[in-house]
């Protein structure tokens, strides 16, 4: 069984997109249109959120997304059969990003299983504890060929980050500042300094940087450090806009993608 994760940073080492939406949002059923249009736009990676009602780790866009798909009936389970119906449709590398109660709740084994079943590559559970995978879980993502992406924020220490490099077989999550998701990365000396200290580490694993990255000129000094970038609120307001919905994805992911240098 392939994973399309490892695969794709076999193949490309730079300016990967990697774009987060959550799956029932702003429709129920828009987690299928979504994927298929992210794919056609050409995004890199998607990674897909798992509606929790206590998204510890979201700024206010992505938690109000999360309201909304919960209200709108979003679960795991529906989920699954969403990606069961396009998984012959979509071939990018599928990421799940949740908090660990609801997989404990759906069983972690059933989980993977089902995750594995529909195409998925990849998970981002940012509250499950490092010690925690390895010793209970690691041998079940590795039997359902499931890459799990640990983040490294600017406090966390190097023998830390040197374990989740050995623990990695993807990429790692570089949280860019302390704060939640949503406020922008605009290069400050601080910010910069602590993406110039990761790369010295020579890390065997590529990493995107995300938090705060929003547009074109933040996906490229966001690249400049690593392999790519993670947009998540800013696209969640681009898909707020229920009208034209295929169009303004396109329009966006273009944007963000497009090569030419932005102008000060």
């Amino acid at each position: 069984m392939e994973n399309r994760l490892v695969n794709l940073f076999r193949e490309k080492r730079e300016n990967l997109l990697n774009v987060y939406f959550t799956a029932g949002f702003p429709e129920l059923e828009s987690t299928g249109v979504v994927l298929k249009t992210l794919e056609a736009a050409g995004a890199d990676i998607v990674e897909i959120g798992m509606p929790y009602s206590d998204p510890l780790a979201d700024g206010p866009t992505i938690q109000q997304s999360n309201t909304v798909a919960l209200r709108n009936g979003m679960s795991i389970k529906k989920l699954f059969s969403q990606l069961a119906e396009v998984k012959q449709q979509v071939n990018l590398p599928i990421i799940l990003m949740g908090y660990l109660n609801p997989v404990l709740q759906f069983g972690i084994e059933k989980f993977c299983q089902e995750a594995a079943r529909v195409g998925v590559d990849g998970l981002i559970l940012p509250d499950m504890p490092l010690h925690e995978y390895e010793e209970e879980y690691e041998p079940l993502f590795r039997k359902y060929n499931l890459s799990v992406i640990f983040l490294v924020t600017p406090q966390t220490s190097e023998e830390r980050i040197r374990k989740i490099d050995a623990l990695t077989n993807s990429f790692i999550y570089l949280v860019s500042s302390a704060s939640t998701t949503g406020n922008k990365v605009g290069g400050d000396a601080k910010q910069l300094q602590y993406f110039q200290r990761i790369q010295q580490l020579n890390l065997k694993n590529p990493k995107l940087i995300g938090f705060g990255i929003s547009d074109r000129s933040s996906f490229q000094l966001a690249c400049k450090y690593a392999e790519g970038a993670i947009i998540g609120s800013a696209f969640i307001k681009v898909i707020q806009q229920k009208e034209s919905l295929e169009q303004n994805i396109r329009d966006f992911i273009q944007e963000v993608k497009a090569q030419e240098p932005v102008s000060a």
